[in-house]
């Protein structure tokens, strides 16, 4: 299935209808919360700080994020609802025109885990199973959209990421 995935021009086109979907619902989300104007994350993390996620015990299953909720994300909230507005925004941006889909796709992957670790459910699952199939495919979700040309841009400017080194991009 991972030979499929990365080289296949069939699933290139799958690819292409997963990548915008994902990027459309990473778009509108976060378009609607820089459009509200008033977009804090504050409820939210007090809510994930106050009922933490909890194991088969009853006990926290995170407790270290619980402790990075209050300790770093709490105090600089502005910073953080700025960089989750923003940052949805960008992913999917990105994940639309197919630029930097890898990079695009990290970082969806990143957030939908944040957002799971502080007891979100919501389309997170989802949004997680396909992103690891764009993730799995590399180079091949953005063939039909910029990284088309911008991949080849970037190996050839950045010759440590050149396609005979053994690499990730």
């Amino acid at each position: 299935m991972v030979n499929w995935l990365r080289n296949s021009k069939s699933s290139m086109v799958v690819l292409t209808l997963i990548r915008l979907y994902v990027g459309y619902v990473w778009l509108t989300s976060g378009w609607s919360k820089i459009a509200s104007g008033s977009f804090t994350s504050e409820a939210m993390v007090q809510q994930a700080i106050k009922s933490p996620v909890t194991g088969a015990t009853g006990a926290p299953a995170y407790d270290w994020y619980t402790k990075f909720l209050e300790n770093i994300v709490q105090p600089n909230l502005g910073i953080f609802d700025f960089m989750v507005q923003y940052g949805e925004l960008l992913i999917g941006l990105g994940l639309i025109f197919g630029t930097l889909t890898t990079l695009a796709t990290f970082f969806g992957l990143g957030l939908n885990f944040t957002y799971l670790l502080a007891g979100m459910i919501s389309t997170n699952p989802i949004l997680i199973i396909l992103g690891t199939l764009l993730l799995v495919a590399g180079l091949n979700a953005g063939k039909i959209g910029g990284d088309r040309w911008v991949i080849p841009f970037i190996r050839e400017k950045m010759p440590f990421m050149s396609k005979n080194k053994r690499n990730i991009v």
